[in-house]
């Protein structure tokens, strides 16, 4: 068995017993590396490390149990000691609250606030953890009925100026990075994501700017080479355009493929990624 399919054979393992303490020396025995390799080898293949994983999955489990049952049996049927540690562990993989997401987003405030790009009207809406959507349209109108429908629950209202610092500071950040001045993209986000789209992703993440990969590739870099049309699926998932750089992956062809704002808008963003790092790159 190749690295690659023990790797795999791992993450389905995790997956089964997400709910379970899983200790790293034991699944690296598993794989028949050591402790160390097998950390590596995992993070270099899946995009998260075997615990970030396991915690992938678990809130995964605990979101599918929270469809079903009440908060407190779905926390333990998914393998937590109390509610409390969920609160701790609450991150940008559950994006709120058990009860908030059995709920549908109720008693989260999300804001938002829309401005000019090269691409049309951009809105970034956010609660106070993170970005939660980034989109692209025609009219604020029309991104404003999209952000309510992703979040039909939350209380959606504008964010007032002057901005908070944070606020504006993730749209100046956006602002410059698709005037070519900000190549590198990192800002909080507050989203929902299955194990999988994370760890897809987190590689779409990785993929230097000005640069594109084929979803085959994307495929085989998450270590599954054969999940080509999961990975468009992942990326036509994608809520947050640009920090999550889903227009950056084209089909095995070199045709663009799919995007969720347009061809148009995807043909744009790459052109202007190519251009600034061929200009870098005469400068430097």
């Amino acid at each position: 068995m190749t690295k690659t399919a023990k790797i795999r054979e791992l993450c389905r393992y995790i997956e089964e017993h997400s709910e379970e303490p899983l200790k790293l020396e034991d699944l690296a025995r598993r794989a028949g590396l050591s402790a160390f390799h097998f950390q590596r080898s995992f993070k270099a293949a899946v995009g998260l490390t075997p615990k970030q994983y396991q915690e992938t999955a678990r809130l995964k489990k605990l979101k599918r149990s929270l469809r079903t049952m009440d908060v407190t049996a779905a926390v333990y049927e998914a393998g937590y000691g109390s509610s409390s540690r969920v609160y701790e562990r609450a991150d940008t993989r559950l994006g709120m609250t058990p009860k908030q997401y059995r709920q549908g987003g109720r008693d989260v405030t999300v804001t938002y606030a829309a401005a000019e790009s090269p691409v049309g009207v951009m809105m970034i809406g956010a609660t106070d953890r993170g970005l939660c959507f980034i989109q692209f349209g025609n009219s604020e109108e029309e991104l404003l009925d999209e952000l309510r429908r992703e979040y039909p629950a939350a209380q959606v209202e504008p964010m007032r100026k002057p901005f908070l610092p944070e606020f504006q500071a993730w749209m100046d950040a956006l602002t410059r990075h698709l005037a070519g001045k900000q190549p590198d993209l990192t800002l909080p986000l507050d989203i929902r994501a299955t194990a999988f789209q994370m760890r897809v992703w987190n590689y779409l993440q990785s993929i230097p700017y000005g640069e594109v990969q084929s979803y085959g590739e994307v495929a085989k870099g998450i270590g599954q080479p054969a999940a080509t049309r999961a990975v468009a699926r992942a990326c036509a998932s994608n809520r947050v355009a640009l920090v999550i750089p889903c227009h950056r992956v084209i089909r095995g062809t070199g045709e663009l493929g799919g995007y969720r704002w347009g061809l148009e808008r995807k043909r744009v963003l790459i052109d202007r990624e190519r251009r600034v790092t061929k200009i870098a790159a005469k400068l430097s």
